[in-house]
């Protein structure tokens, strides 16, 4: 079995824009020696070539940083009239299944993908859809991950278009760009120019109504063939939270 990650690394990038920043604090493992000292045992009882241990701790993170998974309750507090499920509250066998890669690179920058758009992908590929699948759509935008530009430039999923893979049974889905949507700042302007309230984060508000989880921030879909791997994307399990951040893999025979 070959396993591919599907994952950025966690670590601070001075490019991120604020709401993106990780700090991390490595301690070193001398320090770990003190603490045992402190603890109550004797230097002399220390074993043999004892170094100490080391240890990290996140400073800052917030739980859409890196590559995550969104909960339900990303979207709304409600899901077709019922309490929206947290990230904690996913069950794990959405987590795990068949994957397929949808390829959209071809796609402009600020022209969202539509329903079209995937059935052509899917007919000249002769492709199909299953129920349960993972899907990943590539848009070849992860090569501005790390940047500043990374969260101001791609394509990304129309409203219509998350309704449909959603009605084929679809509960999990991904994509490489920064958002599931348009870009953050496009879609803001759009919004002003054309004074319509219903524009921004239309692809994420679907989960209104129906409920469904995304992925963002993936990277190296370039390494995967169209179908014929698994998807593992296991959040960790932050009680109450929007989101997690996941260790996102695709295993192939």
């Amino acid at each position: 079995m070959k396993i591919i990650d599907l994952s950025k690394p966690i670590q601070y990038n001075r490019q991120d824009p604020w709401f993106m920043k990780v700090k991390i604090k490595h301690k070193p493992h001398k320090k770990a020696k003190w603490l045992l000292r402190l603890l109550g045992l004797p230097f002399r009882l220390f074993p043999k070539n004892f170094q100490g241990w080391a240890d990290d701790s996140i400073v800052k993170m917030g739980v859409h940083s890196t590559t995550h998974i969104d909960a339900p309750w990303h979207y709304s507090p409600t899901c077709n009239g019922q309490p929206a499920k947290t990230i904690d509250q996913i069950p794990l066998d959405w987590c795990f299944g068949e994957g397929l890669v949808i390829d959209m690179v071809h796609k402009p920058d600020f022209e969202a993908i539509t329903i079209e758009d995937i059935k052509q992908f899917l007919d000249k590929e002769q492709l199909i859809l299953t129920p349960n699948m993972i899907i990943l759509i590539k848009t070849g935008r992860d090569k501005f991950n790390g940047t500043k530009e990374f969260h101001k430039v791609g394509t990304g999923m129309s409203k219509a278009a998350t309704e449909w893979l959603i009605d084929q049974g679809i509960r999990v889905m991904g994509i490489d760009s920064w958002g599931w949507d348009l870009p953050l700042p496009y879609m803001i302007q759009k919004d002003k120019e054309t004074n319509n309230p219903e524009y921004f984060w239309e692809a994420h508000l679907v989960g209104q109504d129906k409920e469904y989880c995304h992925m963002e921030q993936l990277v190296n879909l370039d390494a995967l063939p169209y179908s014929g791997f698994k998807v593992a994307v296991f959040p960790l399990k932050i009680v109450g939270a929007s989101a997690a951040p996941a260790r996102v893999v695709a295993m192939l025979d």
